[in-house]
């Protein structure tokens, strides 16, 4: 028997080991930042998934790339002290177009790395992806990923994980996973705040997706999860990350095609960044600890937040149900008001945030529902004078948790909901504030009296 199961093991060696790895230098990579290097890499790629699969191995040293196209079964292993730099240059960057329908595949984008319809794709090591980003200036409203790159975008990929590496300096998202499924992300650092649309992390209508470990930087939305097709974000948990943001710390929404369904997100730390040098979007402090949004015509359901503490923030909680309604395509019309029922809020701690207050509202015959908030304590700046009830709507308005400037309450404005539940809420003000902690209009509000 022992001599059974020593040959099963040696077989088993074997067959494990036979997965080559793929030096870039030896397809002619140069450590050279003023010498292009992405041919020599997509040759090691396409070699190595050729082959069956493998390890495409970045050495220490600096290498400069355009666009390279993952494949499948292929780890791009990036050493300690090895950097991917991206090319300044625009016409170093492949325009590319997936087959997959959503608000932003509509045109040709670019990235620095790009994998369309792959599976047992592995980006790790503890080197440095930087796409150099502050080169793209902005040059139109939607010019991201056409004339700024994304430096990772992966469409419809399956059993993709990301694991160790640095992520610097994207031209505009840094990364933007696509209708994927069984997305693993570990102990990813990211900074990235050096350009207009610097999101940290950009879940897009991906399924059974985990998130740990992240330490994130951005100057726009850090933990962001989004639908720009009919397919819902779905079974996804994120855990133990510390985030800055501009604007908002953790964000579902603005793109809610489909929606979002079964998400748990727990331990979160959000602080201000050490670094405001640079500012594009948002306030120094942030915008939102944190926000979510139907404004598409999907659903939100089963939804729960919990474990969070956060340093600043104008307006801590945003929960937004309204009727923007735009497509994924040109010229489709969302014929429908989307929905929010089943949310749980908890556990959470915001320090130093800014006056304007929290929110949760929908629109007249369109409530917000079933929304449970527990164990909070909220701590601002107060100071504020009685304030009128908004009277518009803003129904087809950008969600923003400053959309509406300083709220009613100094605590919570609750408009248009059914079955929302506040326990164990603590609002402190560090100056006298006239506001009362809680207004509600057209809610249905436990404790009753809110």
């Amino acid at each position: 028997m022992k001599q059974i199961i020593l040959s099963f093991f040696m077989v088993f060696g074997a067959m494990t080991s036979t997965a080559a790895d793929y030096n870039i230098t030896a397809y002619g990579a140069v450590s050279d930042t003023s010498r292009l290097s992405t041919d020599a890499v997509q040759r090691a790629i396409d070699e190595c998934s050729q082959a069956g699969g493998g390890r495409v191995l970045v050495p220490t040293g600096s290498y400069k790339i355009g666009t390279i196209v993952l494949k499948s079964n292929v780890n791009l292993h990036l050493e300690h002290g090895a950097t991917l730099y991206g090319s300044t240059r625009l016409e170093d960057y492949r325009p590319m177009k997936s087959d997959y329908v959503s608000l932003r595949t509509q045109t040709e984008t670019i990235q620095l790395i790009y994998a369309d319809d792959v599976a047992g794709v592995v980006i790790d090591g503890h080197g440095t992806i930087d796409g150099r980003g502050r080169s793209f200036k902005k040059l139109s409203w939607n010019d991201e990923g056409i004339t700024r790159p994304h430096l990772l975008r992966i469409i419809r990929g399956r059993d993709i994980t990301v694991r160790d590496i640095t992520l610097r300096n994207s031209g505009c998202w840094m990364q933007h996973y696509l209708a994927c499924d069984r997305v693993r992300i570990d102990g990813i650092r990211v900074f990235n705040r050096n350009n207009y649309n610097n999101d940290a992390l950009d879940l897009d209508g991906c399924h059974d997706v985990v998130v740990t470990g992240m330490l994130a930087d951005s100057d726009d939305d850090a933990i962001t999860l989004k639908s720009t097709s009919p397919r819902l974000c779905e079974n996804i948990t994120i855990t133990g990350c510390v985030v800055s943001s501009h604007c908002n710390a953790i964000k579902l929404g603005t793109e809610t095609n489909g929606g979002f369904r079964n998400i748990n997100i727990s331990g979160i730390c959000v602080k201000p960044s050490e670094d405001q040098s640079s500012q594009f979007f948002g306030l120094p402090r942030g915008i939102s600890a944190i926000s979510l949004e139907i404004v598409d015509g999907g659903v939100l359901e089963n939804v729960n937040v919990s474990g969070i503490t956060a340093e600043g923030t104008e307006s801590p909680i945003f929960v937004r149900l309204a009727n923007r309604a735009r497509g994924y395509y040109e010229g489709q019309k969302i014929d429908r008001v989307g929905r929010i029922d089943g949310v749980h809020i908890s556990n959470v701690f915001v320090n130093n945030a800014g006056p304007s207050g929290c929110s949760i509202t929908g629109l007249p015959g369109h409530p917000v529902e079933n929304v449970t908030l527990s164990d909070i304590t909220i701590c601002h700046s107060g100071g504020q004078k009685q304030t009128p009830i908004p009277v518009d709507e803003k129904e087809k308005e950008y969600p923003e948790a400053t959309m509406w400037g300083v709220l009613p309450a100094r605590g919570f404005f609750v408009r248009h909901a059914r079955g929302i539940r506040f326990d164990g809420i603590e609002i402190r003000t560090a100056a006298p504030d006239e506001r009362p902690e809680y207004v509600v209009e057209d809610a249905d509000v436990t404790p009753a009296g809110m």
